[in-house]
This record gives C-alpha cells, structure tokens and sequence, in this order.
C-alpha cells in the first residue's frame, strides 16, 4: 500500500489530482471515510466494512505519505507512535504482574494520565484539546463530558430536561422577535442542552441521530413507495402523508 502511495504522488509518474493534494484538502475525505466506516458497522455488513476500512487506511497512508514529503514522519513512525500510547496507556496489559483493574477502572485511569498529559502540556483549559474539527453534536456532549471531570455537571437527567424546558421557552421569544440571529442562537442552545441531556442519559447523542435519520428514511420512502402504487407524483396533501407515516410506523411495530 506503501508502494502505490508513493507511487500515486511521484511528481514524475503520480496522479495528477493526488500529486496535488495536501492535508487540509484531503481531511474532508478522511472524515468522510470514518463515517462510512461507521455506517457499515451499523448496517452489520462485513464486506463493505472491509472495504470502508481500507477506505480508511488509504487516508491515513495518504496523511503518512505527505508528512514523509515533508520530512515530518512517515507511516512507520504513526504506527509506532501509536503502539507507544497504548503500552503507556495499559500498564495492566503490558507490565509483568497487570494490575487487575476492570474496564470502569481503567477508563477512569485512561482519563486521569490524559489529563496529566494535557497539563505538562500546559493546556490553558481543561477544554484546550476537544477537537474543534468534530461534529458539532459529538463536539456538544465531550465539552460537558470534560467540564463535569470538576463537577460543572447537573446532577441528574431531571435537571437537564428542566433546563431543555427553559431554553424551548426562549426559542418561542426569540421566534416572536422575528431576530434571525437570536433564533439561531437558542435554537443551537437547545442542541447544546440535548447533547448533554444524552451523556446523562448514558446515549452517544450521533448513534441516536443515525439511528433516527435511518428510522426517516425508511418511513418516508414507505411513503414514495405507497403513493408510486397509486400513480401519484409530486406534492401530496399532507393529510395523506401523514396517514401513511402512522401506516409505516404501525408496520414497523408489527
């Protein structure tokens, strides 16, 4: 895989589209191959997991690659300097003895070395390192999973449904006004309050939304399909949508 890496970005004998790439242009792709990574998982199909992944490995070659054009690092050191984290990070695993800790116990070590790797660092907060590059959603609830490492948390689900009550009530406000901007901004407070409703909650806030984007789908495309038999096309009233929403919704609990 190497090989063809090298070969594709040889300027003499390369492709030109990938000789012309460089990091910033290529992470778009990277994290498009991540997510359909994770589509494969969730539709269970192993052949195509097998094909996302390698999808996968090519991003991580082709970074690899560009960073060895630049005398950076090259693929060997990413994998070294990985192999390295996770000894570091599985003193139970690689030490003579292990130290018998559950995965509850090890989590909570996991985060503490990480957090003294951050402050010898010197991070200026305890936020410093939450990838502003993750989706906005993900992004939402790993700050207020970090903020509630020094108790900056609610302390049950209740409390957070309360404050979701508050911030729907100052969409209604901002709604009144007519004000765009203000709009928009209790309506990302709103999303903000319900990704940290789901870590309370105990449910990843992005599998939820999958799992509800892919529950859609299916309902509205039960609907083409109803309305393609009847040998109708375009706009219908929504009255007869409706109806066969709550069809596809009553066969899906059959």
């Amino acid at each position: 895989m190497l090989d063809v890496m090298a070969r594709l970005r040889d300027p003499q004998r390369g492709c030109p589209w990938d000789i012309e790439q460089n990091f910033a242009t290529i992470a778009p792709y990277t994290i498009e191959e991540a997510y359909e990574v994770a589509d494969a998982i969730e539709r269970q199909d192993m052949p195509a997991l097998k094909e996302e992944l390698g999808d996968l490995l090519f991003q991580v070659a082709f970074h690899a690659r560009m960073a060895e054009e630049q005398g950076a690092f090259d693929f060997a050191d990413v994998a070294q300097a990985l192999a390295d984290k996770m000894i570091e990070r599985h003193p139970h695993v690689f030490s003579e003895a292990g130290d018998g800790r559950t995965a509850a116990q090890q989590t909570v070590a996991w985060e503490t070395l990480k957090a003294e790797k951050r402050a010898a660092k010197g991070a200026p907060s305890l936020l410093h390192d939450v990838p502003m590059a993750l989706p906005a959603l993900m992004r939402a609830e790993k700050l207020t999973k970090r903020a509630a490492r020094i108790n900056f948390d609610w302390p049950t689900p209740n409390e957070v449904l309360a404050k979701l009550d508050e911030e729907l009530a100052e969409l209604k406000d901002a709604q009144a006004s007519g004000d765009q901007d203000h709009i928009a901004e209790e309506m990302g407070d709103i999303l903000f309050v319900m990704a940290n409703l789901a870590r309370k909650l105990k449910v990843d806030p992005e599998e939820a939304l999958r799992r509800a984007n892919a529950k859609f789908t299916r309902r509205f495309q039960y609907i083409e399909a109803k309305l393609a038999e009847q040998n109708r096309t375009g706009p219908q009233p929504l009255d007869d949508m409706e109806a066969l929403w709550l069809e596809a919704k009553a066969a899906e609990k059959r």
